[in-house]
């Protein structure tokens, strides 16, 4: 090999390793976490989901009192930041309904409204969703998504948008529920 030939193999093998030195690393493959589920959907429901709602659903309205009408809304820093906290709840609650392996009801455990007409046993809901994971899990985004709202109009200190949050947040919650929860249950006149 002759000289010239050697410095074009050099120079093609250095050019070589300083395109590879610009192209930024991959990066590592990482697997997902093992989640451990301990609490059930209806404990996630009851013990988080209901509570943050009723915190954000509580967070602005008008009630009839014996001196009138009165305007409840937050108005203080604090206030917010208390209504922030529960919308947080929320939108993160939406994940743990996600999180694969988390049963419906507890073992031989019944759902909270087994006595109304129309609802789904544990069993029953737990097929469903089976059944439908990516309906599900599209209800379950819907729902972060709407929480989200709320979350940005309690950035933003706006009552109207925290009104208009809830009541969506009330739609999602209600979409979800007829399709998962309470398929057969009557439906009120219109």
């Amino acid at each position: 090999m002759n000289t010239l030939t050697r410095r074009l193999l050099l120079s093609a093998f250095l050019l070589g390793g300083l395109a590879a030195c610009d192209k930024p690393a991959s990066p590592p493959e990482i697997a997902g976490p093992a989640f451990k589920t301990t609490a059930t959907v209806q404990d996630l429901m009851v013990s988080i989901v209901d509570p943050a709602a009723d915190g954000v659903w509580e967070a602005v309205g008008t009630e009839l009192s014996k001196d009138g009408l009165v305007e409840k809304q937050p108005r203080t820093d604090e206030e917010w930041l208390a209504v922030r906290k529960q919308a947080i709840t929320l939108v993160e609650s939406a994940n743990l309904l996600l999180i694969p392996g988390r049963a419906v009801v507890a073992a031989g455990g019944k759902v909270e409204d087994a006595h109304v007409p129309g609802i789904l046993s544990g069993d029953e809901s737990q097929q469903a969703i089976r059944k439908d994971q990516a309906g599900f899990a599209g209800e379950a985004n819907r729902f972060h998504d709407v929480a989200e709202l709320a979350l940005k109009a309690i950035d933003a200190k706006s009552v109207a948008g925290l009104l208009e949050a809830g009541s969506r947040i009330q739609q999602a919650c209600e979409s979800c529920h007829v399709k998962f929860w309470y398929p057969n249950a009557k439906k009120p006149p219109a």
